[in-house]
């Protein structure tokens, strides 16, 4: 058992807005550390949940009244380069896994944007990149999981063994089992990306645009923004992104040429393919620097169905409410592809493309009043996002109550309770999602 600072340190989370009070916290060095403590918290009804990072936004890994995993220890990363997998502890950062595939040449199919987070919290919530729109979740590449149960039992799951478990595991959120170590598929890395950034004033051509790039295969990777224009508007940029090896890709006429961007506008940079995966290191020093990264975080992840991002957006973006997304915020837009995302227990809305819309806003420090504001806002926007048929993407600051998650989970919940009760009969994994009364 960890001591007071450790204890201190559980208690909040990279959101910064919930706060509790654990019993302890238990520095997991072995798999066999977190079956002891689950086979001893379940029997007692003491809630359990797992911190690799501490990146939840709103007390996700928290756990009140009971005990939180540090699996920080547990990061080994074993690379497999003949059968193009890779292993990795459940507290180890995908900045880990990174450099290991890159030594020999290989790379995750689809990685997350900041590479600070552990891999068994990414793993929970399913995890989306800039190629999720051709290669799915970081969670569909999963080969193999060994997890500890609910009932403290250690087992391994892959997609033919325990597939119940293993689906439940995958974007499940914690509720059936803990992670502890993850098998995962690579692919052959580029040396080399080009990189273009292209810029959009009105919403239309934008989304246009983002919508052809979704359906085709031209790009690798594909995201994009709304950032503030002067006199109080919005610019829409694309950063779509193609691998090569070391000499010029495909003629720029060919990728671009086609888009309806402004050309006196676009930016074209060639990036190793390492300088590429690790674009928001910088970022991140520069907001600790800043304290920014130590302030509340009360930001929203909603996935749309395409048609109706295309007016959703713009007009979320004119109201008043919105205006602190301007100086303190990043508003995130990505394409998705419905047949891509594979994980069951993803939420999607209906339809073939989506659109990922993340508002990224920062709160000032000690301003709960602010907060509050804030996250009711983010309820509001949830509740209007309900009604064009957008889902949640349960990584942000929101409030949900087991009637919600019934609805959020819709055909799928009677499921996911068969699987809980089943794996974790005492309820006590990851309760800071509010699943269970």
């Amino acid at each position: 058992m960890t001591g007071t600072s450790e204890v201190m340190e559980a208690s909040t989370d990279f959101g910064h807005i919930i706060a509790s009070s654990p019993l302890g916290v238990v520095t997991a060095r072995s798999a066999a550390d977190v079956r002891e403590l689950v086979s001893f918290a379940g029997p007692h009804g003491l809630p359990v949940s797992a911190r690799g990072a501490g990146q939840a936004l709103y007390g996700q890994g928290q756990a009140h009244g009971g005990y939180v995993v540090d699996m920080s220890a547990l990061d080994d990363v074993r690379c497999a380069p003949g059968e193009r997998t890779l292993s990795a502890g459940a507290g180890a950062s995908w900045r880990a896994v990174v450099r290991a595939a890159l030594a020999e040449g290989l790379t995750p199919p689809v990685l997350p944007d900041h590479l600070g987070g552990s891999v068994g919290g990414l793993l929970s919530t399913g995890g989306l990149g800039g190629s999720s729109h051709r290669y799915g979740l970081v969670a569909d590449w999963v080969r193999e999981l060994e997890v500890v149960t609910g009932t403290g039992e250690r087992l391994v799951c892959a997609a033919d063994r325990r597939p119940d478990l293993f689906h439940a595991v995958l974007a499940g959120l914690g509720q059936c089992a803990l992670i502890v170590r993850a098998t995962l598929a690579l692919v052959p890395a580029p040396t080399h990306v080009r990189r273009y950034r292209l810029y959009h004033d009105a919403p239309g051509t934008y989304f246009t645009d983002q919508r052809r790039l979704a359906r085709d295969s031209r790009f690798s990777h594909v995201s994009g923004q709304a950032r503030p224009a002067l006199g109080g508007g919005w610019h829409y940029m694309i950063e779509a992104v193609v691998p090569h090896d070391g000499g010029p890709p495909a003629d720029d006429e060919l990728l671009i040429g086609d888009l309806d961007h402004d050309r006196d506008t676009e930016e074209t940079a060639d990036l190793s393919y390492a300088e590429y995966v690790h674009r928001l290191d910088r970022d991140e020093r520069l907001l600790r620097a800043t304290g920014e990264w130590d302030r509340p975080h009360p930001w929203l992840t909603l996935l749309l169905p395409e048609e109706a991002a295309a007016s959703f957006v713009p007009a979320l973006l004119a109201e008043d409410a919105q205006r602190g997304l301007r100086c303190c915020g990043t508003v995130q837009l990505r394409p998705l592809s419905a047949r891509t995302l594979r994980a069951p227990l993803l939420r999607r809305p209906e339809g073939e493309l989506l659109c990922l819309l993340a508002l990224m806003r920062t709160a000032p420090p000690a301003a709960p009043d602010v907060v509050r504001r804030m996250v009711a806002a983010n309820r509001a926007l949830y509740e209007r996002a309900r009604t064009v048929g957008g889902v949640l993407h349960p990584v942000g600051a929101l409030p949900m109550t087991p009637g919600d998650w019934r609805d959020h989970f819709g055909p799928g919940w009677p499921e996911l309770v068969g699987v809980k009760d089943q794996y974790d009969p005492h309820h006590v994994l990851t309760r800071g999602y509010g699943l269970w009364t």
